[in-house]
């Protein structure tokens, strides 16, 4: 019985070519076939490290029926290497889709680490990097992104988002009027030769691009909400009513008054004894 071939996610560089690793170049060379999102960007890779490769096109239009046809190839026996326009395939393009189908068929999948713009823009960033929620671009579906942005409100993970320059100003607005004035990071032409980072706020970034032009692929890291932050909202959110009917809530569910005090001093950031000196005071 003839072997399955094997699908290799190979990433290639983000914009300087120097970042390609040694494992990626021997793949490419050694499978038999390379499935390229853009085969006309993907040549000039190629012809760079005189790769001679059989190429064929893999992208979001012919993602589903393509990656039958390429499995049946590695079904054949042939080894098949996936690369996208940059960086890491299936982060943000069609290559997940290929992958998951793959698992579904049985074909064996490995992952050539390499670049990734997500990655180097965090690392970049000066924010932290511990955890961290990646966004990608947001979609276009109006229902759909203000869903996300919601969601965004409260993530106290660092945030990273892709954008193009000519919709960047626009989504910063929007970021703004969901999240408020956030510290932030603004990475732009990522490893090439005009590469920056630009460490500032939503706010200041709109009015600097009020009388620049952005340009360039550009990566927003921002920061998340703090939960000091959130804490406070939600005591604060407590002041809305008043002491004995916030103890109701608690007293009305069963619990005895002295437990009730210790919740509602808990849930409005205060001490036990203060809450019994306010309601000793409301007699």
């Amino acid at each position: 019985m003839k072997q399955n071939g094997k699908l290799y996610l190979c990433a290639t560089p983000i914009g300087n070519l120097e970042d390609i690793t040694l494992r990626v170049l021997r793949t490419l060379r050694e499978v038999d076939l390379i499935a390229a999102e853009d085969t006309r960007n993907s040549i000039k890779l190629l012809n760079h490290f005189d790769i001679k490769t059989p190429m064929t096109s893999y992208h979001e239009y012919n993602k589903v029926e393509k990656a039958y046809t390429l499995i049946d190839k590695m079904r054949e026996g042939l080894n098949v290497a996936l690369i996208t326009d940059a960086g890491t395939p299936g982060i943000s393009d069609p290559g997940e889709v290929l992958a998951a189908m793959c698992y579904d068929a049985g074909i064996e999948v490995t992952s050539l680490p390499g670049p990734a713009a997500c990655i180097t823009a965090l690392t970049l960033s000066g924010l932290s990097t511990r955890r961290f929620a990646f966004e990608a671009f947001l979609p276009p579906d109006k229902k759909e992104r203000k869903a996300i942005l919601e969601e965004l409100k409260t993530e106290t993970r660092t945030i990273i988002l892709y954008e193009a320059p000519h919709h960047l100003v626009g989504t910063l607005e929007e970021l703004y009027q969901a999240l408020g004035n956030r510290r932030m990071t603004l990475c732009r032409e990522l490893t090439k030769k005009h590469e920056t980072a630009f460490r500032t706020t939503i706010e200041e970034l709109i009015a600097f691009y009020k009388d620049q032009k952005p340009l360039g692929e550009c990566v927003l890291v921002i920061e998340g909400k703090s939960r000091k932050e959130m804490e406070q909202e939600t005591q604060a959110s407590w002041n809305n009513i008043s002491i004995e009917e916030h103890m109701a809530i608690y007293e009305n569910q069963g619990i005895d008054r002295k437990e009730a005090m210790k919740k509602v001093a808990k849930d409005r950031g205060v001490a036990k004894r203060d809450i019994y000196q306010a309601l000793l005071e409301q007699k």
